[in-house]
């Protein structure tokens, strides 16, 4: 405080004068605490795989088939946000709260940081797979994900594969989407396979490995018989999408077949 020289009476200092909030500023304010709030209660470690990528908050990477992927510092801790809520819809408050605590940001740097996990995960905005938009409200994670936890030591790795004429592709951990999407982890450019058409997932802790339809136009075939519910999978079998017939080839380390001498003749 400091004393006016004509009055004699205190008056407060310029550098601590504030200007009341208005009534849309300060809810702004507490919906903005009441989000961190919220969402610093529920932080948690995100170790997750989806599609062909896997996330850690720990290390903080992203990686896809070995290679890791490039994120800024606030998008990585977005995607992780979006990934530890899903498939729950997160407001853009509680966002803002996670990604700016200390600052007050329009919502165009939150569109901004959108737009830069859809170009690094290859999504769209018009036709989603791992991120939705909620108009008015906020974002949420609608890939499909697997929480990776750190795996026992007994626990030895299933690998499995698809073949097709020539091509072959290695399945990973969790869910593989098959369809017509370049976006898929097994890609099939050909007649009568939907976008979205199958999914083979790889569980090798239970030691099994699942075949489930998406939902497509012209059905998933195994062993002749159409899938209506996941089904479990043996190598060799023969999965029919669309017009095309793909193998299935399972090889687990716990039961690899010893190796048979071939018996030469001495001439």
């Amino acid at each position: 405080m400091l004393t006016d020289g004509r009055t004699g009476r205190f008056r407060p200092a310029r550098c601590f004068r504030r200007r009341p909030l208005s009534p849309g500023a300060g809810r702004q304010v507490l919906r903005k605490l009441e989000g961190f709030c919220r969402v610093a209660a529920a932080r948690a470690t995100v170790r997750v795989r989806f599609a062909q990528f896997t996330i850690d908050s720990d290390t903080r990477q992203l990686v896809r088939g070995g290679s890791e992927i490039h994120l800024s510092p606030k998008a990585f801790d977005l995607l992780c946000t979006l990934i530890e809520s899903r498939p729950k819809v997160v407001e853009k408050a509680d966002l803002h709260a996670r990604i700016w605590p200390d600052t007050y940001v329009v919502d165009a740097n939150l569109n901004i940081l959108i737009g830069e996990i859809r170009r690094a995960i290859g999504d769209s905005a018009q036709e989603p797979i791992f991120i939705r938009t909620v108009h008015g409200v906020g974002y949420a994670f609608c890939g499909t994900a697997v929480d990776v936890q750190s795996a026992p030591a007994a626990v030895e790795p299933l690998f499995c594969w698809v073949a097709w004429g020539s091509k072959t592709c290695q399945l990973s951990e969790g869910d593989n989407v098959i369809g017509r999407d370049p976006r898929c982890s097994v890609w099939l450019d050909a007649p009568g396979v939907s976008r979205r058409h199958a999914s083979i997932r790889v569980d090798s802790a239970s030691r099994r490995v699942t075949l489930a339809d998406l939902g497509s136009t012209n059905g998933t075939f195994l062993r002749r018989a159409p899938v209506h519910a996941e089904v479990a999978l043996t190598d060799g079998d023969v999965i029919k999408i669309g017009a095309v017939d793909l193998t299935i080839r399972l090889w687990a380390t716990d039961k690899v077949p010893e190796t048979k001498r071939i018996r030469r003749r001495v001439k």
